[in-house]
């Protein structure tokens, strides 16, 4: 998953980079990392266990704890 399919993902699924990093039990800098071009100094990449979390999320999965209410 390239750092734009990230970013799409969290966006068509309405949640903040707060929100996705809380359901990857992660930080909100990591996430901006991701979603950094790959080409940056301080691009990430997710591990694949996030990778799985979020394909699942885009195919309809919802954890209990997902946030309420539409988010940007």
């Amino acid at each position: 998953m390239t750092p734009a399919e990230i970013k799409q993902a969290r966006h068509s699924l309405g949640l903040s980079v707060a929100d996705l990093a809380r359901l990857l039990d992660t930080d909100p800098q990591t996430v901006r990392r991701m979603e950094y071009d790959e080409t940056a100094s301080t691009h990430r990449a997710p591990a694949p266990r996030m990778i799985r979390l979020i394909a699942a999320y885009v195919a309809g999965y919802r954890p209990q704890d997902w946030p309420k209410g539409e988010r940007e």
